[in-house]
């Protein structure tokens, strides 16, 4: 399910977005920047402060995670179930051993969030789509570095040789 493409761009997202709904039907969709994958089937993400997707989680499992790379405009949602892991759970040590090293000690981490993956589906930007012939990767690239007003650290993408 989270083959290596998958992995590839949750490696290198900043953040994931973790959608949950309240038992009412009331979708949250919350920002975390401390999550990892644990193997094929499942991700994991640090509860710092998301109380109200906890809650969500105890009146409805199903969630949605998308992370995207904000240049390239691609991304991946991971569709499944969630279930919250307790620090006094005892897969919780493995699973918090996996978010640690990027929390680099700054954030408490109160539960673990165990996503296990149904469905995945990719991330495009409609650029993609509806002008297949001009869009590409780079001229994505090229357009959201205008919009933050951002250049590369990267030598090559400055016309400099390298």
């Amino acid at each position: 399910m989270l083959d290596t493409t998958v992995l590839n761009a949750m490696n290198t997202s900043v953040l994931c977005w973790l959608a949950t709904c309240d038992a009412q039907g009331q979708p949250n969709v919350s920002p975390k920047e401390v999550f990892a994958a644990v193997d094929a089937e499942h991700l994991v993400i640090a509860h710092i402060a998301s109380p109200r997707s906890v809650r969500n989680l105890a009146d409805n499992p199903r969630v949605c995670v998308s992370f995207i790379d904000v240049f390239t405009q691609k991304g991946f949602k991971v569709l499944g179930d969630a279930k919250v892991v307790r620090p006094s759970d005892p897969r919780f040590a493995s699973l918090e051993a996996l978010l640690l090293p990027k929390t680099q000690g700054k954030f408490p981490i109160h539960a673990a969030i165990l996503v296990r993956a149904m469905a995945v589906e990719p991330i495009l930007a409609p650029s993609y789509r509806l002008f297949p012939n001009k869009t590409s990767e780079a001229s994505q690239v090229a357009s959201a570095m205008r919009t933050y007003g951002v250049t590369s650290a990267r030598p090559q993408d400055q016309g400099v040789a390298t």
